[in-house]
């Protein structure tokens, strides 16, 4: 029984009231773009989770995109992992490129997100410029081709 979208808008739901959780591992589920679309919008209005696991899930470019979103307003999230989705090197560094001026992860994971040489040429830019960032995943991806 994985989760799908149906029980990540129930879980996000219940995130946007939740005053205590602070880590939420829902990687190697089945949730796609409208469970992250969910997800962002608890992000959005959630001040106390720090850590979230998504990676391993059918995650599109809509759902990054949502996520994204919800970082530019999300003050407390330290950690996030949306690798080994179905996310493309765009949506990817859409992410990355709100992380930049958001400036709050210390732990981003990126793995088989389909970057290539340009994008990590951007991702390195954000790496030498952070001040908090500890940890990165960006294996299984292109840097090469």
């Amino acid at each position: 029984n994985k989760i799908g979208d149906e029980d990540a808008n129930a879980l996000a739901s219940a995130l946007r009231v939740n005053a205590v959780l602070k880590n939420l591992d829902l990687g190697e589920n089945e949730i796609g773009d409208e469970g992250a679309k969910a997800i962002g919008g608890a992000l959005a209005v959630n001040g106390v989770l720090t850590n979230l696991v998504l990676m391993s899930n059918n995650i599109g470019d809509e759902g990054a995109a949502a996520l994204a979103s919800a970082l530019r307003v999300n003050g407390v999230l330290t950690s996030l992992d949306v690798g080994f989705n179905d996310l493309t090197e765009e949506a990817a560094l859409g992410i990355v490129r709100v992380e930049r001026q958001r400036n709050k992860l210390t732990s981003l994971g990126l793995g088989d997100c389909g970057i290539g040489p340009t994008g990590a040429a951007e991702i390195a830019e954000y790496v030498s410029g952070s001040a908090v960032l500890k940890n990165i995943d960006l294996s299984y991806n292109n840097f090469g081709r």
